[in-house]
């Protein structure tokens, strides 16, 4: 069976928004929930909060999915207008190369490609390494630095690589951007359908999470909730070269429910879910008959590490949902997991009370 309407969320994926250049997709966000008797605030490193209102006193609960993916930066353009970058989050060098990619400049949009040494210009010890970020430039077809700069490009302007939106078979969806639009739509949709709760809910659309968890560090603060909830891709491990005590987690087994997460060594930086939250979701997952899987996430952290320790503290815990290759330009996902997320957030709301 084919998914019958992905325009929100293809809409969503192919909005680009790197760290620190989130507006176009902020737009997106605010037009898609502006009939839904919510209201907007922007912070000053541009943070989207999306306050709505229950109808009986509650908790407050402050739910936050970033906007932004992992994009590129313009750092230099040499005599022949090729563009040398930095990264805006974490990449795999061997994942980039010959990517196509969007050069976003005062102009527009600039379409361009990854570039380096083709193999027929390599020695052969040269073809058995990974060619790194420093060995690579983006080509968009102009012949010198001036016409380059001519077409409107200057340095810190942001580098996206392209990746629509696709189908696979059955639930199954490929695109770049799933981490973190899959739970931008999720957030979207609960703020869209939730009625009848008590309490607060604050909606928050983070900045910078790629490049340090920055949006939602200062969001915590502004808030302080009383509690919180981070909604972030989890990692499947449920193809070719993973084992699956490395990560068990897989495609179409539901939603996850975070244990913990950080350093791969001794999971520093990262988040311990409360033990109270830990228990909530578990409980509303199993007595709404929602299937979830529990994760620990090792070598990466979630806006909810650092909500957790914002002022004298915030019980926390993270909802995800699980994709395949993630930073890539072909993350892939379940829609039925996606589906499955939406219905275990409006349950966590609707009982919400009861965690007190």
């Amino acid at each position: 069976m084919k998914v019958t309407d992905l325009s929100l969320l293809r809409k969503l994926v192919e909005t680009d928004a790197a760290p620190g250049f989130e507006h176009p997709l902020k737009t997106v966000i605010k037009q898609e929930l502006e009939s839904s008797s919510v209201e907007f605030r922007d912070d000053v490193l541009g943070n989207l909060f999306c306050l709505k209102e229950g109808k009986s006193d509650g908790p407050a609960i402050m739910i936050v999915a970033h906007m932004d993916e992992i994009g590129m930066i313009v750092r230099y353009i040499d005599k022949n207008g090729y563009l040398r970058f930095g990264y805006l989050g974490g990449f795999l060098d061997q994942v980039v190369l010959s990517q196509r990619v969007t050069v976003w400049t005062k102009n527009g949009p600039i379409p361009g490609i990854i570039g380096a040494k083709a193999p027929h210009s390599t020695k052969e010890d040269e073809r058995k390494k990974i060619v790194d970020k420093d060995q690579m430039f983006i080509d968009i077809g102009t012949r010198s630095k001036n016409e380059t700069i001519k077409a409107g490009v200057k340095i810190g302007d942001p580098i996206i690589w392209q990746g629509s939106l696709i189908e696979l078979q059955g639930q199954t969806i490929c695109g770049k951007a799933f981490d973190n639009r899959l739970l931008v739509y999720v957030l979207v949709e609960v703020l869209k359908q939730i009625t009848d709760f008590a309490g607060k809910i604050i909606g928050v659309f983070s900045v910078m999470e790629e490049i340090g968890l920055r949006g939602a560090k200062t969001a915590a603060f502004q808030v302080d909730p009383d509690l919180a909830l981070s909604l972030d891709i989890a990692l499947a491990g449920d193809y070719p070269l993973i084992k699956e005590q490395e990560s068990p987690i897989k495609l179409d087994g539901g939603p996850t429910i975070m244990m913990a997460c950080g350093s791969r060594r001794s999971l520093q930086g990262g988040l311990v879910t409360h033990p109270k939250i830990k228990e909530f979701l578990i409980q509303t997952a199993e007595k709404h008959h929602i299937p979830y899987q529990l994760e620990i996430m090792l070598g990466g952290a979630v806006d909810g590490s650092v909500i957790a320790l914002s002022k004298s503290g915030i019980p926390t815990g993270n909802i995800g949902i699980p994709t395949r290759y993630v930073h890539s330009p072909a993350e892939v996902a379940s829609m039925t997991d996606v589906e499955l997320g939406i219905k275990l957030l409006l349950a966590v709301i609707q009982d919400m009370k009861e965690f007190f």
